[in-house]
Formats: structure tokens, sequence, C-alpha cells
């Protein structure tokens, strides 16, 4: 079974480029399915769980990206969330979501987009990791021309979740997200094609399993 983690910077068509990976490989495209298991499991809303997810609308990348703005956030050099904002701790729901991410890697395969993926399943057998990044310039094009909003609240729209997904695997994994060194592929999907940026990475996949 083939697995795949993807781990995009904001602007860079991950959200397109991994169910088009996924499809081509005939496995499961995991990213919103995620939050839904991950609440089955604890008991909880998907509402709590959604507000700790680095992939959702209002998750945790959200507070952290605010608790950086605050000069008591940071403490060691480490970017902190907020305590007493969440009405249940936050590592409860990555080990939960860690967990999920592992078994169904495990039973079923899939392509896993963000949720530090690359380092959920660094040890698993064949997995395949990948990074899509590009130049802050050309992510802030693609981001305004797509999300129809201006230059300068795309570029806002851009820094802040980077800044957020960062801090989100800073702050659980002691890692930078951005070290090639966690990856076997690191695309510049702003300027290479998505459709060769897909086919790269499903030549990659099936060459290591």
């Amino acid at each position: 079974m083939r697995v795949v983690t993807i781990s995009a910077t904001y602007g860079t068509a991950g959200s397109v480029i991994g169910p088009a990976v996924a499809g081509r490989l005939g496995v499961p495209f995991l990213d919103r399915a995620i939050p839904g298991t991950v609440a089955v499991e604890l008991g909880c809303s998907l509402e709590d769980v959604l507000a700790h997810d680095d992939r959702a609308e209002h998750g945790l990348a959200r507070l952290l990206a605010g608790a950086m703005r605050l000069p008591a956030a940071s403490f060691g050099g480490m970017d902190m969330y907020i305590p007493g904002v969440m009405p249940l701790p936050a590592e409860d729901f990555v080990a939960h979501t860690e967990r999920v991410i592992r078994q169904i890697a495990r039973e079923q395969g899939g392509v896993f987009l963000g949720r530090a993926g690359a380092l959920v399943l660094a040890d698993h057998p064949g997995a395949l990791h990948v990074r899509l990044d590009g130049p802050l310039a050309r992510r802030v094009v693609q981001t305004a021309t797509l999300g129809e909003v201006s230059e300068r609240q795309a570029r806002r729209l851009i820094e802040d979740n980077d800044r957020a997904r960062a801090a989100y695997v800073r702050h659980f994994y002691r890692a930078d997200s951005a070290s090639p060194t966690l990856y076997h592929l690191v695309l510049d999907s702003t300027s290479i094609p998505v459709d060769t940026c897909v086919e790269l990475i499903v030549t990659a996949s099936t060459a290591l399993s």
C-alpha cells in the first residue's frame, strides 16, 4: 500500500496536488477525514478537534500564530500556545491524530496532507515524504489570483499560515518543517506545473515501494 506525506506551504497547491496523487496511486486522500476520526475516538465534537487541527480554518495553528504575536508566548526560543484556551489538552488531540494517521497508513495507505506527516510516518516502510514550497512572491500572486484577494491580503494570509504551521511542528515535534532532511522530494510547485508535480511524486512513490 502506497503512503505519501505532503508538507505544503500556503499557496503551493497542496490541496490540489494531494488528491491528484492519491487518485493516481489508487489510495485515499487524507485531510478532512482525519479530524472526524479523531473526534469519534475521543468521544468529543468535531468542532473540538478542529480547534486543534493544523489544517483547519480556526485550528491550533491559528492560536499558535496569535500567540507568537505576544512577547510572553515565547519561552526558551519555543513558540507556545496560551494555556487555558483549549477545552482539552492539545497534546491529547495531537497524540490521537498521530495514532489515526499511523493506523490508516498501515491498513489502507494514503496521501496525507499536513499534520507533520513526514515526522509521524518517518519510520513507515516505503513512505514517500514530499515538501511543496516556492518563493514568497510567486505564492502571493498565486494566492491572490485563486483566492480573489489583494496581494497585500494574500501576503498576510501566507505569512500567518506559514508561521503557524511551522510553530505547530516546532512545538509538538521540536523540528523545523522546512528542513529538506525530512523529505525525499522538495518541489517548487509555483514554478513546476501541477500536473508535472503530480507525475514526479507518483514516480518517486512507485520507486520507493
